[in-house]
């Protein structure tokens, strides 16, 4: 038995979801030096309390592990959301109305200020190639640039592509490429962000101090969500550590962040062994382990790597021009002991990303490294069984299902596959009784991080609140343990590490929410209220709706919920 003893804080609640089997247990959770020391009865709680120096009684709200996003773009992300967000809207007319009116509402001055917006659903456009018409009559002379919705791909207007000098003939180091019309003019379209730099290189660029702001805000709004942690995976800003930087020196981020860099088609060894030696690089509560490896592009834009083309003809290549020099970026870093994530969304893409993981020598467990596959977003029993025999890590996110995917294949995403593939969709309960490690996670600002709606969509298999929208294979619904464990002990094994589970010794992160999120409907969790968000055994986010100041000894605060 532990012996009580002075610690930071301690949390009382008659729900907590305990050890590796979520058990639900009432009592206390003690904090110190940011690791919990003990989980321990009700009745013992007393002799803990007395020697705490804070206590907080949330009563009967559920204590978590802290969740963990798998997957998140918060720096670059800030860039990338900029100007108007037109997620959700899908009709062409009416995207047309919100630029213009985005135009006629923004102090600007034509053809020397630029128009952004982010978040443009490719299903816009229905079965005609995507271009700028999209512009004709209500952008004019206008300089416009406007993100997709996946982050692969933009929409510039003609007066942009002229003032960048893109011409489409460029020789990109990827398999990225400029759209171009009948007449091999460029027709607005960037495929892929090697495409994408040539007119974002040209962008006027947010300040120093604005972006440090913004992800500041970014960050807080997450661990508002119930956020303890993320994992970023990207290093797009050259800047971006000393963003981080530049928060700790106004003080603790909001939510932990892994950062792991990404390696782009046409990486040299030495590009390699630049980001070799930034691993292990760290702030207070950020710190740089693994590596991200882009093996494809997107379904939508029909630049994924697949088996047999879509019904455009497309998604037919790799990213890398040699998919042979991604296999050996991969051994470099796992010689070096270096976790992977590739992304990877179409099936030959998933396919080579399992093979390469289940070649690479001498990785057998328990001293192995952990080497994950992103997005797997459709794939064949075959492909699933090279990802088990691989031992490979997944991290799928289940938002892009159920917010981008419709479940009659009216969707651009299910059109370009066919009815066969599509009913392969985001196979999550087939990984997970297969054996396969499944994280999950947003890939904001992709798709919305509240990290709430993502556990309920992964169990409902539509978007959370909509039970008017029909389920996308349905029998793809993770368990709620399932979806839970996705955002907390299935993330740390997809990294090839212990955690997210309340026990002594454990990191002291934990999310506290109103309703336990293995018995209430995906729907009420949804919107149930974080009650607190935990980092380092701190206190960042405490939204009980009283608080009220018991008996207490000297130095010690004791709230309750």
């Amino acid at each position: 038995m532990t012996t009580p003893q002075p610690v930071d804080l301690v949390i009382l609640s008659s729900r907590i979801l305990h050890g590796e089997t979520l058990t639900e247990t009432a009592g206390f959770v003690a904090v110190s030096g940011g690791r919990i020391v003990h989980v321990g009865p009700t009745e013992a709680a007393d002799d803990w309390t007395s020697q705490a120096k804070q206590v907080i009684d949330v009563g009967a709200s559920t204590v978590c592990p802290g969740l963990i996003d798998a997957h998140i773009h918060p720096i670059i992300g800030v860039d990338i959301a900029r100007g108007l967000d037109l997620s959700g809207i899908t009709e062409f007319d009416a995207v047309r109305t919100a630029l213009a009116e985005h135009a006629a509402s923004t102090a600007h001055a034509v053809g020397s200020d630029w128009l952004f917006a982010w978040g443009l659903d490719p299903a816009v456009f229905g079965d005609v190639t995507f271009s700028n018409s999209l512009f004709d009559g209500i952008l004019d002379d206008e300089l416009v640039f406007i993100t997709l919705f996946d982050g692969h791909a933009s929409l510039v207007s003609d007066a942009a592509l002229m003032l960048a000098g893109v011409t489409g003939t460029e020789d990109l180091p990827s398999t990225g490429y400029v759209g171009v019309d009948r007449h091999g003019k460029p027709n607005g379209m960037l495929y892929e962000l090697a495409a994408q730099e040539l007119v974002r290189r040209i962008l006027p660029p947010l300040s120093f101090e604005q972006r440090v702001d913004d992800v500041g805000k970014l960050l807080r709004s997450m661990a508002e969500s119930g956020l303890a942690a993320g994992q970023m995976l990207d290093l797009g800003a050259p800047d971006s550590l000393e963003v981080l930087e530049a928060l700790e020196a106004q003080g603790e981020l909001a939510i932990r962040l892994r950062i792991s860099p990404w390696v782009m088609p046409g990486a040299t060894e030495e590009d390699l062994r630049v980001m070799l030696a930034m691993q292990g690089r760290h702030g207070r509560r950020w710190h740089v382990r693994g590596i991200k490896l882009m093996m494809d592009g997107t379904i939508d834009n029909g630049t994924a790597w697949l088996f047999e083309p879509d019904s455009h003809g497309e998604s037919l290549h790799p990213l890398w021009r040699d998919p042979e020099a991604l296999a050996a970026a991969m051994e470099f870093f796992h010689e070096h002991g270096i976790p992977t994530t590739t992304h990877a969304i179409g099936d030959k893409a998933v396919s080579f990303a399992a093979r390469t993981i289940g070649a690479l020598p001498n990785n057998t467990a328990p001293n192995h490294t952990v080497h994950r596959i992103e997005h797997v977003e459709s794939i064949p029993d075959s492909v699933l069984a090279e990802i088990i025999s691989a031992g490979a890590a997944t991290s799928l996110q289940p938002t892009h299902c159920t917010l981008y995917s419709r479940a009659d294949h009216t969707d651009n995403w299910s059109r370009r596959l066919g009815s066969d593939r599509a009913n392969q969709a985001w196979r999550t309960r087939d990984l997970r009784e297969a054996g396969a490690v499944v994280a999950l996670g947003s890939d904001w600002p992709i798709a919305p991080f509240d990290p709430r709606a993502i556990i309920a969509s992964a169990q409902t298999r539509r978007p959370a609140g909509r039970p008017d929208v029909e389920p996308v294979q349905p029998q793809q619904a993770l368990s709620a343990r399932a979806a839970l464990e996705g955002y907390t002990s299935q993330y740390w094994r997809s990294v090839g590490e212990e955690g997210g589970i309340v026990e002594a010794g454990a990191r002291a992160d934990l999310t506290v929410v109103r309703h336990d999120p293995l018995t209430t409907g995906p729907d009420e969790f949804a919107q149930t209220t974080v009650v607190l968000t935990v980092v380092d055994g701190e206190v960042v986010v405490d939204n009980r709706p009283a608080l009220a100041t018991g008996n207490h000894h000297p130095g010690q605060e004791s709230q309750m919920a």
